[in-house]
């Protein structure tokens, strides 16, 4: 598997920004298997009063893994893929200033779906951070469509149904604030991301940087920053609703991805759906060009937990 490895480093980490950026490196390829190693480093620090790491890179982590074992699976150098979805169970937190690994293992293999099973873990296997259950379409375009020849993608293809009207006017908002002023999050500062201050329904935006490409001859935002952000957006929303009385703690995260995310920045608005006294199930739209074209949708259940 030598051979499979070393391209896969070249095709997958090499060559891709974020992954890249971030330090990501293969540890072992086996048939239809692949473990991924995040470095410790004082960005992905996500909670300064707990000294906790942040979702967000252990997603990155985990999306990648689980695309590596797609590529032991396939075993082939034109087959293209990308996530159609991705869902994370959060079992115990993990501490910065130590490595994350993350072994994925690619079940079933059809002629269009691969389906991904992977967990997440720090010191000990046995003691699990996440597990992880995706699935990846096959044969996805390998470089950007022509304008002139490309066909209408079904989503935004013209409908004549009374439910379905063309997509609104939409600019974003001009407003923009850090969002949680004074308080120092590194995780939430790597990514950029912003808001635009709403006391009902905030916009939260992540600036487009070339580190966060996931996809370089899309090119395409990386699967696993959209739904870093998603999250976090999740969590930061809760937080503004909470008003500081509770603390949310993920429970489970689960994102489907529409249409890839061009290099341009993202928006993002939440919905609370539920907010009991000890759990909240929180969903989330990103887009990009408008709120009625979103490039995924996300739902996420949250622990309500006092502050210590």
């Amino acid at each position: 598997m030598s051979e499979l490895l070393e391209y896969l480093k070249q095709v997958y980490v090499v060559r891709t920004p974020q992954m890249r950026d971030i330090g990501l490196e293969i540890t072992a390829v086996e048939p239809a298997r692949g473990t991924m190693r995040l470095p410790p480093r004082e960005d992905w620090l996500g909670d300064p009063e707990r000294g906790l790491m942040h979702v967000g890179p252990l997603i990155v982590l985990a999306d990648s893994a689980c695309g590596i074992a797609v590529g032991a699976a396939v075993q082939a150098r034109d087959v293209t893929y990308a996530t159609l979805d991705l869902r994370l169970d959060w079992l115990r937190p993990a501490l910065p200033g130590k490595a994350v690994f993350s072994e994925a293992h690619c079940y079933r293999l059809t002629r269009s779906v691969a389906f991904i099973r992977a967990e997440v873990w720090q010191d000990d296997r046995a003691q699990p951070v996440a597990t992880a259950q995706s699935a990846f379409m096959l044969g996805t375009p390998s470089s950007t469509r022509s304008a002139t020849t490309a066909p209408i993608e079904a989503s935004r293809a013209p409908r004549t149904d009374a439910s379905s009207a063309a997509p609104t006017d939409w600019a974003a908002p001009q407003a923009s604030e850090p969002p949680l002023p004074g308080q120092h999050i590194p995780y939430v500062e790597y990514l950029g991301i912003r808001v635009a201050p709403d006391t009902q329904q905030p916009t939260f935006r992540l600036p487009f940087q070339q580190k966060l490409i996931g996809n370089p001859h899309l090119p395409a935002l990386h699967g696993g920053v959209v739904a870093g952000f998603a999250e976090t957006s999740a969590i930061l929303h809760l937080m503004q609703s909470l008003q500081g009385a509770k603390q949310p703690k993920g429970i489970d995260f689960s994102i489907d991805y529409l249409r890839s995310g061009r290099p341009e920045e993202c928006f993002a608005r939440c919905e609370v759906v539920r907010l009991g006294g000890r759990v909240a199930l929180v969903t989330v739209r990103v887009w990009q060009r408008s709120p009625d074209l979103p490039i995924a949708v996300a739902r996420g259940h949250f622990l309500l937990a006092a502050k210590d």
